[in-house]
């Protein structure tokens, strides 16, 4: 009986590669820590030289939520409040940071080899072996 990729014993090696694959991404995306560098003081884009801060994008928000209140078929209150949200959610994502934590070498190397090494451990069981492929 013939395994993953068509190689005898291709079956462990696929468990085995996901698995150790599996428990290296996990362990991988658990050391990443998540920050924002969001406030109202931060600069978002530069128009002409001058900084546009999250402060400011909340400028034509409020113009164009107002406008919305008072006409709800005003199509520039619509497009203030759009863009502004947009710009708003464009500044929010190009703030993210994202850092590995603290950790030993011997933790990063045990994290890599489980990631790297399963996915290499994984692609090879897919892989047919020399033989089944001539027949």
């Amino acid at each position: 009986m013939r395994g993953a990729g068509g190689t005898e014993g291709g079956t462990a090696r696929f468990f085995m590669g996901f698995f150790m694959m599996a428990v290296g991404g996990y362990l991988f995306f658990q050391n990443i820590q998540v920050s924002l560098g969001f406030g109202l003081g931060y600069q978002y884009f530069s128009v002409w030289g001058v900084g546009i801060t999250s402060g400011y994008v909340l400028i034509p928000f409020m113009f164009g939520v107002g406008m919305i209140f008072f006409n709800s078929s005003n199509v520039l209150g619509w497009l203030l409040t759009v863009a502004s949200l947009a710009m708003l959610g464009f500044g929010v994502i190009a703030q993210t940071r994202f850092h590995l934590r603290n950790m030993s070498a011997f933790e990063l190397l045990i994290i890599l080899v489980l990631l790297v090494g399963g996915i290499g451990l994984f692609l090879s069981s897919l892989r047919g072996s020399s033989t089944a492929i001539r027949r």
